[in-house]
């Protein structure tokens, strides 16, 4: 099984848009300002926090005053740029209070399906998680169309939990959690309060349509459990305004609903990576590099490559092979097969004189390689 929340070490929060806003009533500062206090004790705690949120939307329908969401896409484009600012803003500011760095950044889905955007993502969140920075992430509703009309940034809550190898989802709503029935029309309803993320039956009770503010419902936040799951996260569905909510969660306490992800967390990402990749190319390693990531779990470093086979770019899957010619593993590459001839038996002290720039040291980390 993943890890219970109390043993999470790198945990995505997504809050949706009738919390941070106060049921559309633009951005409400007292209860951002109470989740980044306790994402600032839990960086504290040396957990890694990121915070997905929603909002923007109905922050800049308040700053252009309206009163109701639009229809057009091109007005909630609109909306979603303006409110951008207030929202980065506030977030900023709260966490700032507590001694702690934030960054902005802004996702769409197609950059978690390219290879090369995935990489980049991926490397810009980690390092700015190895700096005790918390992330604040939103969909970037003024270039995309699907997902604004039907997300509520529940997917790419679960996206980001997959993205970056999360131990736990935490999807904080105005519910308090998964029930049974909807409670509102079934005074029998009970809440869910442990499952198994993926299980058919939670889908059946989910039913029903989100909020007047946002688009999400509870069915897109069992879908958002079944898809986080696929990379090993577990995830848990609270109320988003319960007292120290997310520190009581960390500490192991059950609040709301708690979906457990069925497979190992390592066993999860290999499958995940597996579905996902298509071989491009190919690298020779020398015996230590060989060594060092069949025997000890390491990432592969340029200066162990002896050969580059085939044309590849960065984010492409390749094989690692043996000078024997068996197989070791494949995985995503950093680098293109062009960079990769250059560096290959380099030291990483030289590659911005052979490359322009410093990437990452590795060709392929170990979070991004699969053993044959």
């Amino acid at each position: 099984m993943s890890p219970r929340p109390r043993d999470a070490q790198r945990i995505v929060v997504k809050v949706g848009s009738s919390l941070v806003t106060n049921e559309g009533r633009g951005v409400d500062a007292v209860a951002v300002g109470g989740w980044c206090r306790q994402m600032a004790a839990l960086v504290r705690e040396q957990r890694e926090l990121v915070m997905v949120s929603s909002g923007a939307i109905a922050e800049g329908m308040k700053r252009l005053g309206w009163a109701t969401r639009p229809h057009g896409v091109h007005e909630l484009q609109a909306a979603a740029a303006v409110g951008q600012m207030g929202l980065a803003q506030i977030y900023e500011s709260a966490l700032r209070e507590h001694s702690i760095g934030s960054a902005q950044v802004l996702l769409t889905h197609a950059d978690l399906a390219d290879r090369e955007r995935y990489l980049n993502a991926r490397s810009t969140l980690t390092t700015l998680l190895g700096l005790g920075v918390v992330p604040v992430i939103n969909e970037n509703d003024t270039v995309v169309n699907d997902e604004i009309k039907f997300g509520d940034n529940d997917t790419l809550g679960a996206l980001v939990a997959n993205l970056l190898d999360a131990d736990l989802l935490v999807i904080l709503t105005d519910q308090a959690g998964l029930f049974s029935a909807d409670p509102r029309k079934d005074p029998g309803a009970r809440l869910v309060e442990l499952g198994t993320a993926g299980d058919p039956e939670l889908e059946r009770m989910a039913g029903g349509a989100g909020s007047a503010i946002g688009r999400g419902g509870m069915l897109t936040k069992i879908l958002a459990a079944k898809r986080a799951a696929r990379s090993g996260a577990s995830t848990v569905i609270a109320y988003g305004r319960e007292p120290d909510v997310l520190l009581r969660i960390a500490a192991g306490e059950r609040l709301g609903t708690e979906l457990v992800a069925a497979t190992p967390k390592v066993v999860a990402r290999k499958l995940w990576m597996s579905d996902h990749l298509q071989l491009r190319g190919s690298v020779v390693v020398d015996d230590g590099a060989a060594a060092k990531i069949h025997g000890g779990g390491k990432s592969l470093l340029p200066i162990g490559v002896v050969a580059v086979e085939g044309d590849f770019h960065r984010g492409d899957v390749i094989a690692v092979r043996r000078t024997s010619g068996e197989e070791i593993g494949r995985g995503l590459c950093n680098y293109s097969s062009t960079e990769a001839r250059l560096i290959a038996k380099k030291p990483s002290s030289e590659f911005e004189r052979l490359l322009g720039f410093i990437g990452e040291p590795e060709l392929i980390h170990r979070d991004n390689f699969v053993l044959s």
